[in-house]
């Protein structure tokens, strides 16, 4: 394996991936799978931040008729439940790990304060971010662009169900066409789907790099970090 490219990132992964083949729930063997590919980057000295969504146990549109604010706070806890798995599983594998989330709930985990964060990055501590930003109408990949940011990460890894970033959906279209390097403008000018328009803004505002890879291969975690060519990078250049 190839060194490093990359001190410190922020690691955006979706709640659904946590369901393994289920689609709702926990599939252990995926999450200890990921687990592992973020101890490796641990061992290499790698600072983790990590965010993760809720989707395999809620999502917004589940709510039906309820109340917007309400179905986003019913989110925000399934982050948490998906933060406090990931970190027992990294536990397991020895990996010093800390949860904060931006409701206060000290039985479970930290308050996020920007610098104790920080300083557990510094430390060697996987950093798990939990209930988005705090507030509702924002996503999961909004609390990832900005943790990113906050954090000063040098990139921000989005894994998904594809290998990139194409023109089109590569699901429904056969001709889609995919970008091996992409602009931030062209992202938001030409609703590429890399992430809603309030969290690539903030990348754009903030010249966050975000390199969009598949998670099928949690492996792919380690390639990217040690500069392999696995995805998509979206930046201002």
């Amino acid at each position: 394996m190839n060194n490093p490219v990359y001190k410190r990132i922020l690691l955006k992964i979706s709640g659904e991936v946590l369901a393994g083949d289920a689609g709702h729930g926990f599939d252990f063997d995926v999450i200890n799978s990921i687990c592992e590919a973020v101890r490796q980057l641990n061992d290499m000295d790698v600072e983790v931040g990590l965010v993760v969504g809720g989707g395999n146990f809620w999502r917004g549109r589940s709510g039906g008729s309820m109340d917007r604010t309400r179905a986003d706070h019913i989110g925000m806890l399934a982050t948490v439940m998906n933060s406090l798995a990931l970190a027992d599983s990294l536990e397991q594998l020895n990996v010093p790990v800390r949860v904060e989330t931006a409701i206060e709930m000290p039985q479970f985990a930290e308050l996020y304060i920007r610098n104790k964060a920080v300083r557990h990055l510094e430390k060697g501590r996987v950093c798990i971010f939990g209930a988005g930003t705090g507030n509702p109408f924002f996503s999961t990949d909004t609390c990832a662009a900005l943790r990113a940011a906050e954090i000063k990460a040098d990139v921000l890894l989005k894994a998904t169900n594809v290998d990139g970033v194409y023109d089109k959906d590569p699901n429904k279209f056969a001709d889609a066409v995919k970008y091996d390097n992409v602009s931030h403008s062209e992202v938001l000018e030409k609703d590429l789907k890399v992430m809603d328009a309030a969290a690539a803004s903030l990348c754009r505002e903030n010249n966050i790099n975000i390199l969009v890879f598949n998670l099928s291969d949690p492996q792919n975690i380690v390639r990217a970090v040690c500069g392999e060519n696995v995805g998509t990078l979206v930046s201002n250049n």
